[in-house]
């Protein structure tokens, strides 16, 4: 299926739960409320990653990137 346009959503597991608990988790409902948003716009999910990045030189924590098209 070819695409006109894309949009790309980045977010990010809270940064206080990872310090405090050592890792947090992705925010599923603040993900669930922007993909409900874009597709009311007629988006559709292309391509999803989740990525693991270091943060504040101990700890480390996830990040998923979803690519959009319509």
């Amino acid at each position: 299926m070819t695409y006109k346009e894309y949009k790309i959503i980045h977010i990010v597991e809270g940064g206080i739960g990872t310090i405090i608990l050592g890792a947090s988790g992705i925010p599923i409902k603040k993900m669930e409320i922007a993909l409900n948003k874009e597709v009311s716009q007629g988006w559709q999910v292309v391509f999803q990653i989740v990525e693991k990045k270091r943060f504040l030189l101990f700890w480390s924590r996830e990040a998923i990137i979803i690519t959009l098209g319509r």
